[in-house]
């Protein structure tokens, strides 16, 4: 199917998207959707996690009859006028972008915060999330207002956006949601993300070379550091690095730290009994 994106009227974007998924037929669509981003704010010295429209005045969606979507919302007295006008247009996406958006959207057609770790200068040293995927479009990094300015291109058009990060210091503390303009169900807090101690079956599949004699599925438990006191497994294993498995902000996401940062874990040993080799 190919996708398209529609033009609407900054803020009605959920209401249109809603109309086409009551009034036409499944079988002239595969998604109709507004794609979302999430940004990290700190507001009266809390934390909050806001779910705000990645393209104001934009959806999309995919289909192969665009013709019979355009026949049906015009059978609707309410937009028939407006579509007869002109008003909203659907614009076909090129395959690349399409298929970008594919790479950074989850399954509810949000991009979620990137995890980034700084040299404290200005400089991202590691990033981990939807904005590893576009780091070569990233305009400007905001590190205090916690987003990274990207440039991209919709239906051939240049457009500017924004994309949440998330920062070492921000790892530990609770976050609430604030403004979710996104018509999908959100818990009232954000978890902190170091407290898990759940252990991955992860495929080997790193290309580094050995540090400390650890290897890719090897069972560690961190020592010191923002992730300190978490059982975790090892991702990847570079010359003085290890990417670790972290379950944060409702996700399980690699991480990189220090190898000097982790301990493997005998076998067998119990998660809190401190055995290491």
């Amino acid at each position: 199917m190919l996708w398209y994106a529609i033009q609407s009227y900054t803020g009605k974007e959920e209401q249109l998207a809603e109309m086409i998924r009551r009034v036409v037929p499944e079988r002239y669509y595969g998604e109709c959707f507004v794609p979302y981003f999430e940004r990290l704010r700190c507001w009266r010295q809390q934390n909050q996690v806001h779910i705000l429209r990645l393209f104001p005045g934009y959806l999309f969606i995919s289909t192969d009859s665009v013709e019979a979507v355009f026949q049906c919302l015009k059978r609707v007295p309410a937009m028939s006028k407006i579509l007869t006008a002109g008003a909203f247009e659907f614009t076909p996406l090129y395959d690349s972008e399409a298929e970008f958006l594919k790479r950074i959207l989850d399954d509810d057609h949000i991009v979620r915060l990137t995890y980034a770790a700084t040299d404290g200068k200005g400089h991202v040293t590691y990033m981990t999330g939807p904005l590893e995927k576009c780091r070569d479009r990233v305009e400007v990094y905001k590190f205090r207002d916690r987003y990274a300015q990207v440039r991209l291109t919709i239906a051939g058009q240049e457009k500017t956006v924004r994309m949440g990060i998330i920062l070492n210091n921000d790892v530990r503390r609770e976050m609430a949601y604030g403004k979710v303009e996104a018509h999908i169900p959100t818990p009232a807090k954000y978890a902190p993300g170091n407290t898990s101690t759940k252990s991955l079956a992860l495929s080997p599949h790193g290309n580094g070379k050995p540090a400390a004699m650890l290897q890719p599925g090897d069972r560690v438990a961190v020592i010191s550091g923002t992730f300190e006191g978490i059982v975790t497994v090892i991702h990847e294993v570079r010359s003085s690095t290890v990417s670790i498995i972290v379950h944060m902000f409702d996700r399980e996401m690699p991480v990189e730290v220090s190898a000097e940062e982790v301990r493997k874990l005998e076998a067998g040993a119990d998660d809190h009994a401190g055995n290491y080799m």
